[in-house]
């Protein structure tokens, strides 16, 4: 055997025996250590999505499984309470929830009453007014947004020298009241949903309802849109906030005189 077969051979050996060595000591690494387990509980949830007022049936609702330690208290566990998809079967929604949304008996009502009477606060009233439909905000209040009610009124008037004006008065006369419906038709507006109502329903006090039973007596109203930031906000009505525009007519070729009278800055 020359000299170059030799150098080969022992090449291979070499690279054999490194080889063995290495595949031994991988086979000696220590295993993974198993991934801990977190705690599961089965949570009744909203199997796609609800809107309000909807009636819920069984079927629109399942369990999940659901972290131990971050499944609240209000949330309706399997263990707890096996039917309870059968027994909140035929309530109405008084919340929308999102697929996947754990139920919570908060959001649901059970009542042989109306849709409206059903999802109304107690001691709150729905009370429904006319509006003109230019006066909605173009279309984009909706049911749950918060709107203030102004009055404006047209109301004649005559100086001592016999000359008449036409004043105009508006003022606010309902401040972040929510809206509960809004008669509909449904209407797309560059690309958004809009709504063109001439009847809108409010959720008002006892207190609140006569002002506007009155206000709808006394001219017209229209609504306001508030930002959905102003949500929380607990605000009264400023009588004192009014904007007042006299408008004269002029008679015989001779103007009685304008004037214009902001009592608010």
């Amino acid at each position: 055997m020359n000299t170059a077969r030799i150098v080969v051979l022992a090449i291979a050996i070499g690279a054999g025996g490194i080889a063995a060595y290495l595949a031994s000591g991988s086979d000696n690494k220590p295993a993974p250590a198993p991934v801990a387990q977190l705690p599961t509980v089965d949570v009744l949830v909203a199997k796609g999505e609800i809107n309000l007022g909807q009636t819920v049936k069984a079927e629109d609702m399942q369990w999940q499984n659901w972290p131990t330690a971050s499944a609240s208290s209000n949330f309706i566990k399997r263990s707890d309470r096996p039917d309870a998809p059968n027994q909140l079967a035929g309530a109405i929604a008084r919340g929308s929830f999102m697929a996947g949304e754990p139920i919570r008996e908060q959001k649901l009502v059970k009542s042989d009453s109306g849709f409206m009477a059903a999802i109304l606060p107690s001691g709150m009233r729905a009370v429904s007014t006319e509006i003109a439909p230019e006066t909605g905000a173009g279309g984009f209040i909706l049911p749950n947004d918060r709107v203030d009610v102004l009055l404006t009124q047209h109301i004649k008037n005559q100086d001592q020298r016999g000359n008449q004006a036409d004043i105009v008065r508006t003022e606010i006369v309902l401040r972040n009241v929510r809206v509960l419906a809004i008669d509909q038709a449904p209407k797309e507006k560059d690309g958004q949903n809009s709504v063109i109502g001439k009847t809108v329903t409010l959720e008002l006090k006892p207190e609140q309802a006569t002002t506007l039973a009155a206000s709808r007596q006394a001219g017209t109203l229209s609504l306001a849109l508030r930002s959905i930031a102003d949500a929380s906000a607990i605000e009264t009505v400023d009588a004192s906030a009014k904007f007042t525009q006299s408008v004269n007519i002029v008679r015989f070729g001779l103007p009685s005189g304008a004037t214009l009278t902001p009592t608010q800055p």
